[in-house]
């Protein structure tokens, strides 16, 4: 069966490994390069999603911590265990007993995957740890895991082992109308932000709405000693304060816009960054010492008012020969491949 698979982020790639190992003949394109939108410019983190627990997605959360482990055991030269320190203030953000209820539970979901368990550490262990951390108010800090990888490369990765398994990648070629691929026997649509662009090509409404949400970060130029997981002053959101390649990563927002395509961080959005950053750490950071920012647009399934809120489940609309891709997140990208590998060759 020639099957074509449109879009080189990493679902696609995913998919299209998939697809290739069932004994599929498939061709992967891509209007630019593998990876070169969405997939390269996440959080370089492989997680489970602690954050998801406190709304209900105990399933989601389950099958992420496995698909972290899987990719570790296939990439272990791309990715690596990392200890995440979420710390807690008396009469500020999220309890202490709520945080370790949680610590817990996402320990019990990633049984099997050979993560170390969470920990308590002592005010002054967390010190020694990241001794820039404001100390005023600090009980301790929650300690777990998850993994930190190199997106661009292990996305990249995948679509190695795709050629290797005798797929076509097709490079600089955009597909915008499904009739430009009527000789395939089957057609998949993972062009993730732009999948609603090539589904109104075909009759009929969509099935799922999709928000486009920005996902920016900033770089500062300065070492982390410690990776930490952070609560937003006078919000309910967390974000991430992460070593990276001897640089300190921090993000991300979560903005909704109009429409798919990326116009990279705001200045409004890396002020917040900042103000969000110095409100726990003693050096504060001024524009001037953010080396780099980028934005991902991230496709969710359109599901709260919030989108802090939205599910990074997946959804799979056949039409037709062609099955269309909503959703998802990086670390359960093969996950999510697979099955959709299942419905193509259905």
């Amino acid at each position: 069966m020639r099957v074509a698979v449109v879009g080189a982020g990493i679902v696609g790639a995913c998919t299209a490994w998939a697809l290739v190992r069932k004994g599929a003949n498939v061709s992967l394109f891509e209007r630019k390069r593998p990876m070169a939108e969405t997939s390269r410019a996440s959080s370089k983190l492989l997680h489970g999603g602690l954050r998801y627990l406190e709304r209900g997605h105990v399933r989601l959360v389950g099958k992420s911590l496995q698909a972290r482990a899987a990719w570790l055991r296939q990439a272990p030269h791309l990715c690596d265990p990392l200890q995440l320190l979420l710390p807690v203030y008396e009469n500020a953000g999220r309890a202490r007993w709520t945080i370790g209820l949680g610590i817990r539970l996402y320990d019990l979901l990633a049984r099997g995957s050979g993560f170390p368990k969470g920990r308590w550490f002592t005010a002054n262990e967390v010190g020694a740890l990241q001794p820039a951390l404001v100390r005023t108010g600090l009980q301790g800090a929650y300690a777990f895991y998850d993994a930190k990888m190199d997106d661009e490369a292990l996305g990249n990765w995948v679509v190695e082992q795709f050629s290797a398994a005798g797929g076509e990648v097709i490079c600089g070629t955009a597909v915008s109308h499904i009739d430009d691929l009527d000789d395939f026997d089957r057609i998949v649509n993972a062009t993730g932000p732009w999948a609603l662009e090539l589904r109104r090509t075909q009759p009929g409404p969509s099935a799922y709405a999709l928000d486009w949400v920005r996902g920016s970060h900033i770089v500062l130029d300065r070492l982390c000693p410690a990776a930490m997981l952070l609560q937003v002053p006078g919000e309910k959101r967390i974000f991430f304060v992460l070593p990276r390649n001897g640089q300190t990563l921090i993000g991300t927002t979560e903005m909704r816009q109009a429409t798919p395509d990326n116009p990279g961080p705001t200045e409004d959005e890396i002020r917040y960054l900042l103000d969000a950053y110095n409100h726990y750490l003693t050096l504060p950071a001024r524009r001037s010492d953010v080396a780099d920012a980028f934005a991902g647009v991230r496709p969710l399934i359109r599901s709260a008012d919030n989108p802090s809120d939205a599910t990074r489940e997946w959804a799979f609309e056949r039409v037709g020969k062609v099955l269309h891709i909503y959703g998802g997140k990086w670390t359960t990208a093969q996950l999510q491949g697979e099955e959709a590998a299942k419905r193509t060759l259905q």
